[in-house]
């Protein structure tokens, strides 16, 4: 079969089985370039001088759902972060509105489906740290109540209840009230999130959680040994649990010639008073500027598919998916340039001997499989116990305690 006609079947395979995709930063490219003011951002049309992400390479792309990230920085703090989380929803929400006949607000895995079948893009959220609850069990729910269907415990900031892979440990893991946060998802059917959280943060959780996990952007660290990608012990423990570790395409994690370069270009960033997750189009010429000095290595799908390969090989073809992480990295791979990229990954998939049912597990079914499995965790708690109030000062106290 030739490069073409692969890539011709997996236009097809994707008309039928479409992408879910674990996180998009959309809505905080909209916040940082033009303060939510869509019509400046019209993704109806080509937006690709400023955006990874519109609605006809979406379509070209062969997404049939997108996990929507309301994340905040994580140097937000306490009110500040739940704040600026409720205007991410926001955001999404005003997406939704104003681009109805592509995008549907979706719940549950049933909503999915309904999506899929009427040729629409079943729009979640995950909210991208769990700063953004401020230490609160009632915020968590209240975002659920808005619609968050996962939670990541950490971005790049170690918090009060658990540890990030980016930064210094503090609690070896999760403490007693971060076991009582992933208690609390699995209650109300909020998917625990484990991309960016240290190693040993992912494994108290999947020691705690009774519903299937996600990694909704992070790829296999045997093959590329980055703290954000996932050790394979981890994934070893995801068919038990049910969970869906889903690729994600950031050079800087899955290429290892590309994470010294990285360093140095996000130093660079600093070093002229930028932030180094900024995107903005100044950021973005300082990259462009470094970069003509000092060559970037090139990630390709194959890049992703090496991942793919081997997480497949550990977890199980039951247990992987896809998250780009679109709008929220300054770098794609050549061939996932952006959004409309996903058919050149299945492609190279097929040429790698991949079946149609595999790839139609990866693209759709393992994802929606996860937060139905979470759903039914979810009413089968409800019915036997009832919101927990617990307080972190509360049961840190008492874990200090313990520890005498």
């Amino acid at each position: 079969m030739s490069a073409a006609q692969r890539l011709a079947e997996a236009r097809e395979l994707l008309a039928e089985h479409p992408v879910v995709d674990g996180h998009n930063d959309l809505p905080w490219a909209l916040r940082q370039q033009v303060r939510y003011d869509l019509a400046q951002r019209d993704i109806a049309g080509d937006q690709s001088a400023h955006l990874h992400t519109d609605i006809p390479r979406l379509r070209a792309g062969g997404v049939g759902a997108q996990f929507w990230s309301v994340y905040v920085r994580s140097d937000y703090a306490g009110d500040e972060a739940v704040s600026a989380t409720l205007e991410q929803i926001d955001a999404v929400a005003q997406l939704i509105d104003r681009y109805p006949g592509d995008l549907v607000r979706a719940l549950t895995a049933d909503d999915m489906e309904q999506a899929r079948a009427d040729g629409r893009i079943a729009s979640l959220m995950g909210a991208e740290g769990g700063h953004s609850i401020n230490n609160s069990l009632a915020t968590l729910r209240a975002l659920h109540l808005l619609g968050v269907r996962y939670m990541t415990l950490t971005h790049n900031d170690t918090i009060d209840w658990a540890d990030s892979a980016t930064d210094e440990p503090r609690h070896g893991g999760l403490t007693d009230f971060g076991r009582e946060v992933v208690r609390e998802m699995n209650r109300v059917g909020m998917l625990v999130d484990l991309s960016h959280v240290a190693a040993t943060t992912m494994r108290d959780a999947l020691a705690v959680s009774v519903a299937p996990v996600v990694f909704s952007h992070s790829s296999a660290r045997a093959v590329c040994d980055h703290p954000r990608n996932i050790p394979d012990d981890v994934l070893a423990l995801l068919p038990a649990n049910g969970g869906v570790a889903m690729a994600t395409f950031v050079p800087k994690f899955i290429l290892p010639a590309a994470v010294e370069w990285t360093l140095a270009a996000d130093e660079n960033l600093r070093k002229h008073g930028f932030h180094h997750l900024d995107t903005t189009p100044e950021a973005m010429a300082l990259h462009r500027a470094f970069e003509a000095e000092r060559p970037r290595p090139v990630a390709t799908a194959a890049t992703v598919a090496d991942h793919l390969d081997h997480m497949r090989e550990v977890a199980g073809v039951d247990h992987i998916g896809i998250g780009g992480d679109y709008d929220g990295t300054a770098f794609t791979p050549s061939g996932l340039d952006d959004v409309a990229g996903y058919p050149n990954l299945v492609a190279e998939l097929l040429a790698r001997g991949w079946s149609r049912a595999d790839l139609a597990k990866l693209t759709w079914s393992n994802a929606v499989r996860a937060l139905r499995d979470a759903e039914a965790v979810a009413r089968d708690l409800s019915a036997t116990r009832g919101p927990s109030n617990a307080v972190l000062q509360v049961l840190s106290s008492k874990q200090g305690q313990a520890g005498l």
